[in-house]
């Protein structure tokens, strides 16, 4: 049977121009919503550009056969609808057939397997030494909070304002980074509904909230004058709609929030590029900086962007290049077959706070992914510059077992370990805690040896009873291990019983500092009195970060007169 196309008369628009310029309205008006919802960046590197034109050119060939009134009857009607488009909407139909050429060889062109050395390449990865390049890091330096437990205490510290809590919610949504020399969470709040928003959106959002990754204190900062874009704005003032709309060609990866030196509050958006072919090989150029007060933009360059911004990169990024880095070394043939020298990153990541910058952590295993290292990387998430560490041992997640075996009987849980240098050897620092997301002690592990694990309910206890361990099973000689002396009379004395084990705590007379002694480690340390006159060989104090508490390795009691 001949297929049949027919108009039915009385739909639509009878002239031509007319019914053309009613399917162009049609089209814009959705067209329109579409991108204001969606955002996608006009760039030909990006996919999600060719979605919205391949929208575009569907619904003007919907909106074209209903205002022509078309039917298709009999069998074979993709023949009628393919000659309706040749007849009616030819230029559409060919932008339409283009589109879907110029993707998928775009996306052909882009593959690994023709541009496997481009993928090696995106990431350089020197190797560094371990020991001079990371620093013995001051305990005032160490975070000892994971980003849920951060969120749990800027969540709880928001339910203790009044005037807050009822207008305005947490965003979930924190960032570390180093502020006047301390790693921080910052996090901005938000509308805690549509009504909310409604009704202070003039204000704008009149706080942000800080978590002090040391002390683990939460405080919530007001602002003077309220941050007008944010994530919780549901119009223009969304920060992805004011960028799209200051920058239309860009594409950006994910929008961090942080904090200048003088607290002022800024919405950090990287620039992402496509290196290697039409879609592959991404990158970060440079970052538009916008004020979260009054939504000004300034764009970057990758080599200009300001210093205390401290997230540039993404660390899932540098791990995808650096597995890019890893799997392609001698070709992408071999990535599959035979994986000679091929290596990954382990599953996850931590921050360390370093020289005012904030560096990405994680490991580097084999291509079989055993529970065995072959290294770590480093990488400052401002400028990109990444080493690879040689240090075979466990994997982090070995680690957090034999940290959590210790303490098994609590039911803590570990989170993902931090890398320390203490006395020359790479630790993980592995703080532990319970269902309530509080941390409640700390754990170090040896990565050559993750059988050595020492816990202590302080990070000084911990530190202190994981140097013995060394000492003890030889990993370090007791020579080698940063100590120095201090001599005087016990002026004040305390006592507490951390993770099991007592400590006593001796301030000398003149002096402001208490030295922690272990019962277990100094048997003396329990007969002491205020008035005797002592010795304590004590770890040595960090210059630029001075502590309240040294950690004392043995105390002896100075015979009288």
């Amino acid at each position: 049977m001949e297929n049949e196309v027919t108009a039915k008369k009385g739909r639509g628009p009878k002239s031509k121009p007319g019914r053309i310029l009613t399917n162009l309205l049609v089209t814009l008006v959705l067209g329109g919503i579409y991108f204001y919802l969606t955002l996608p960046a006009v760039n030909l590197q990006n996919p999600e550009f060719f979605s919205f034109i391949f929208l575009l050119c569907v619904v003007y060939i919907l909106c074209a056969l209903v205002t022509s009134g078309f039917q298709a009857k009999g069998n074979g009607g993709f023949r009628a609808y393919v000659h309706f488009i040749k007849s009616q909407c030819l230029p559409i139909g060919v932008l339409l057939l283009v589109l879907v050429v110029v993707f998928l060889v775009g996306q052909l062109i882009s593959q690994p397997i023709f541009r496997a050395s481009a993928y090696r390449d995106l990431l350089d990865a020197p190797s560094g030494d371990f020991v001079s390049d990371v620093s013995q890091i001051s305990f005032g330096e160490i975070p000892t909070l994971d980003r849920d437990s951060a969120q749990y205490l800027g969540d709880r510290q928001m339910g203790t304002l009044s005037d807050m809590v009822s207008q305005f919610e947490y965003s979930n949504d924190s960032t570390q980074i180093n502020y006047q020399g301390r790693p921080v969470r910052v996090a901005p709040i938000g509308y805690a509904d549509i009504i909310k928003w409604f009704t202070n959106r003039t204000q704008g959002l009149p706080a942000y909230v800080v978590v002090d990754m040391v002390t683990q204190e939460a405080t919530v900062k007001r602002l003077s004058e309220g941050m007008k874009y944010s994530f919780s704005e549901p119009l223009n003032r969304n920060v992805m709609r004011h960028l799209r709309f200051n920058f239309p060609t860009m594409m950006f990866a994910q929008p961090e929030f942080e904090i200048d030196e003088n607290g002022d509050p800024w919405w950090i958006a990287p620039r992402l590029v496509k290196t290697i072919g039409l879609f592959g090989g991404t990158d970060i150029q440079g970052a538009v900086l916008m004020n979260a007060i009054t939504g000004e933009c300034t764009y970057y360059d990758s080599a200009d962007v300001p210093t205390w911004v401290d997230n540039l990169y993404a660390p899932t990024l540098v791990m995808q290049q650096y597995d890019y880095h890893g799997t392609l070394v001698h070709g992408f043939i071999n990535s599959i077959f035979g994986q000679r020298d091929v290596t990954q990153t382990t599953s996850g990541y931590n921050y360390i706070a370093m020289n005012d910058d904030v560096y990405m952590y994680t490991g580097v295993t084999s291509a079989t992914a055993d529970q065995s290292n072959l290294g770590f990387l480093l990488c400052n998430l401002r400028t990109k510059d990444t080493k690879f560490y040689t240090a075979p041992g466990a994997t982090e997640e070995a680690a957090r077992a034999s940290a959590e075996g210790v303490v098994q009987d609590l039911g803590y849980r570990s989170t993902f370990p931090i890398l320390l240098n203490i006395s020359g050897e790479p630790t993980y620092f592995i703080p532990l805690k319970d269902a309530a997301n509080l941390v409640k002690t700390y754990a170090m592990v040896n990565v050559a040896r993750y059988d050595i694990v020492a816990t202590g309910a302080t990070v000084t206890a911990a530190e202190t009873e994981y140097v013995r361990l060394l000492s003890d099973r030889g990993v370090v000689v007791p020579d080698a291990l940063p100590q120095t002396s201090a001599s005087g009379v016990i002026e004040e004395l305390r006592s507490a019983v951390l993770d099991g084990n007592t400590y006593y705590f001796i301030r000398l007379a003149g002096e402001e500092i208490f030295y922690s002694v272990s019962a277990a480690d100094s048997n003396i340390a329990v007969i002491l009195n205020v008035g005797d006159s002592v010795t304590i060989e004590h770890a040595q104090a960090d210059e630029e970060h001075p502590s309240q508490i040294l950690n004392g390795y043995s105390v002896s009691r100075n015979k009288k007169g």
